[in-house]
C-alpha cells in the first residue's frame, strides 16, 4: 500500500513540476498566468516532494525534490533580474502612483478620491477609473490637467491625472482585443522632461492577446527616447516569459523585490501584476504598495524617481 501511494504521489508531482517547467521549451499562453507564479509553486512542490520522501526514500523522491529546489531558486534569481542599481539617495525629481482600482468599485469612489489628492503624487495613473466618474471635477481642481474620461462614463477607462501640463500627449490602443488601454505623455519637471507611458494588459490566458499587445507597446517604447516611466496592470508577473523578454527589449528596471498586487487576499506573498518601471537616465528611488487597496482587486503602487544629471531628455515622437 505504501508503494502504491508513493508511486501516485511521485507521477502527480511529476506532472505538476513538467507543467511548470514547460516555460523553459514553449510559452504557451494557456499556461502563461501558470509561470507568473512559479516561485510559489516551486514551494508548494518543495513541500510535496518532502511528503513523498517521508513515505518512502527513494531516489526519485530525491529527483523530484531537487527539480522543485531549482524551479524556486531560479525563481527568485529570475526576478532579480530586473532589480535597478543602487543609487545615492536624491531629492525625488517627482512622485507618481498607478492603481488600478476595479471598474466596478462604485462604493469606494469617495474614498478613492479622498485617497489620490492626499497621495502628494504629481502623476496620478488610475485604471478601470469609471467609479470616479461623479468625482472627476473634484480630481481635476487637484490635478489641473488630465488624459481621458472627457466623454463621460462610457469611456472611462484610463485616466492619467497630473499637477504640471503636459508637453505631448496621445491615447491609443493595443492589441485588437480592447480600445484605448495606452497613453503615451510627457510632462516637464523643472526643465526634465519625463516621458511617461501608462499601459493596461489582458490577462494572458485570453488567447495569445497579450503577446500582440505587448509587441505594439513595444513599438511604442521604441520610439521615445529619453527617461521613460511605464506604469499599469500587466496582469502577469515579471517572471513571465512574455513580460521577460518585453523588459529585456526595451531596458526597463525596477526596485526588487516588487510588491505584491494580487491577490489581494494573499497579502505580502501574492505576487507582482502591477508594476511600475523606468528606463535610464530615469531611475526609481522608492517602490511601495499602499496601504489600503479600497475595495480593489488590486494594490496600488506609488514610486519616487530621480533623474542622472547626464541624461538625454527629450519627449515622445
Amino acid at each position: 500500500m505504501r508503494d502504491i501511494i508513493y508511486w501516485i504521489l511521485c507521477a502527480f508531482l511529476t506532472v505538476a513540476i513538467a507543467i511548470v517547467s514547460l516555460r523553459y521549451v514553449t510559452n504557451f499562453w494557456l499556461l502563461s498566468f501558470v509561470y507568473s507564479f512559479q516561485v510559489h509553486l516551486g514551494v508548494v512542490f518543495v513541500a510535496a516532494s518532502l511528503v513523498v520522501l517521508t513515505i518512502k526514500r527513494q531516489i526519485y523522491g530525491f529527483i523530484l525534490l531537487l527539480a522543485s529546489l531549482f524551479l524556486v531558486v531560479h525563481g527568485v534569481i529570475m526576478l532579480g533580474e530586473f532589480s535597478q542599481d543602487d543609487r545615492a539617495m536624491k531629492k525625488p525629481l517627482f512622485r507618481l502612483m498607478s492603481f488600478n482600482i476595479a471598474i466596478d468599485n462604485w462604493k469606494n469612489s469617495t474614498e478613492i478620491t479622498d485617497m489620490v489628492i492626499a497621495s502628494n503624487a504629481d502623476v496620478v495613473n488610475l485604471l478601470e477609473a469609471k467609479p470616479l466618474t461623479f468625482h472627476l471635477q473634484q480630481l481635476f481642481k487637484a490635478y489641473p490637467y488630465h488624459i481621458g474620461c472627457d466623454a463621460g462614463k462610457d469611456t472611462c477607462d484610463t485616466l492619467v491625472l497630473s499637477k504640471r501640463p503636459f508637453v505631448s500627449r496621445q491615447v491609443a490602443s493595443m492589441g485588437s482585443l480592447r480600445k484605448n488601454r495606452l497613453v503615451i505623455a510627457s510632462v516637464d519637471f523643472g526643465g526634465e522632461t519625463i516621458n511617461l507611458v501608462s499601459a493596461h494588459l489582458t490577462k494572458p490566458y485570453f488567447d495569445d492577446f497579450q503577446m500582440a499587445e505587448l509587441e505594439d507597446l513595444g513599438k511604442a517604447l521604441g520610439s521615445i527616447d529619453g527617461p521613460l516611466v511605464l506604469s499599469g496592470d500587466f496582469n502577469s508577473s515579471a517572471i513571465a516569459p512574455s513580460i521577460q523578454a518585453f523588459l529585456r527589449e526595451q531596458q526597463l528596471k525596477t526596485i526588487t523585490p516588487e510588491p505584491a498586487t494580487w491577490p489581494i487576499g494573499a497579502g505580502a506573498l501574492g505576487i507582482a501584476i502591477d508594476h511600475i518601471f523606468a528606463r535610464a537616465p530615469l531611475h526609481l528611488t522608492s517602490l511601495k504598495r499602499l496601504n489600503d487597496n479600497l475595495g480593489s482587486n488590486h494594490s496600488g503602487l506609488v514610486a519616487d524617481f530621480v533623474l542622472d544629471k547626464d541624461g538625454e531628455t527629450s519627449p515622445a515622437k
